[in-house]
């Protein structure tokens, strides 16, 4: 769920020591990892975002992090509908979703701009036994390096509401539409505006980023809006309903700055955009 990451191009081994980066053994075992983080989108330098993904106490947070169960259980449904399911996390972190999803069966294509983060996730994935089943890219979540229509389900666990404008959102929205067949799922955890006092104004010229829970841009959306903002992309509410919504204050008390208010939920694609 990181977007931190310097752009230099080139490849690593995740699960690689030292001496085997330098051309040591067991090189059969060893998946590269791929850096399309590229430039900014004017060519002016790379690519300038928060930093705390490269943290080295919170890389070590997200690789004994445990995964979403309700997103397994999904994963599951999935795979009895398509058993060569091959999915695609944006913002896959450390694998804490990435690796058990392997190891239900599926192929899994990760993507994160923190290299540490991607270098925890190819550990994971080797010490679970995985790694032939994953592959991790470095790269945003607004410019998949990946085919049209190549993905059956398309995992935004934690990483869109880390947009820091609308027109970021709406471009990792479209690069998931894109990427998706028609018919493939899509698993959405994200910020819900309810984490924000109702009087928290929105960045000016912005409808849904505010600065008040980090200090720095992020995106919380009403429900009305997520399933707006996913419908004009070309993803359905499936099944229909509202959104799951997780750690919502309890009406009456004081709103505190506590952990984020949750909204979950799975669509299906539609329609290419």
């Amino acid at each position: 769920m990181s977007r931190k990451g310097s752009a230099s191009g080139s490849r690593v081994r995740p699960n690689a020591s030292t001496e085997d980066r330098k051309g040591g053994t067991d090189r059969g075992r060893r998946r590269s990892l791929e850096d399309h983080g590229g430039r900014d989108r004017d060519g002016a330098g790379p690519l300038n975002v928060a930093g705390r993904w490269e943290d080295a106490g919170v890389v070590q947070g997200f690789s004994t992090a445990a995964a979403n169960e309700i997103l397994l259980a999904f994963v599951r449904a999935e795979l009895a509908r398509w058993p060569r399911l091959r999915i695609l996390d944006v913002g896959c972190g450390a694998a804490r979703n990435a690796a058990p999803m392997a190891a239900h069966g599926a192929t899994v294509v990760g993507t994160d701009m923190a290299w540490p983060m991607l270098e925890a996730a190819g550990r994971r994935v080797v010490s679970e036994s995985v790694a032939e089943r994953v592959a991790f890219v470095r790269a945003p979540m607004d410019r998949l390096p990946l085919g049209d229509a190549s993905i059956d389900l398309v995992v935004a666990h934690g990483i869109w509401n880390l947009a820091r404008s609308a027109a970021e959102f709406r471009r990792a929205i479209a690069e998931a539409a894109r990427v998706a067949r028609p018919g493939a799922g899509l698993f959405v955890f994200t910020f819900s505006r309810a984490t924000l006092a109702p009087d928290d104004q929105p960045v000016p010229g912005e409808p849904f980023v505010f600065t008040q829970f980090a200090g720095e841009p992020q995106c919380f959306l009403t429900e009305e809006q997520l399933t707006e903002e996913l419908l004009r992309a070309g993803f359905e509410k499936d099944p229909p309903g509202p959104l799951t919504e997780y750690n919502r204050p309890v009406a009456g008390r004081t709103l505190t700055r506590g952990g984020p208010v949750i909204y979950e939920g799975t669509f299906r694609a539609v329609r290419q955009s």
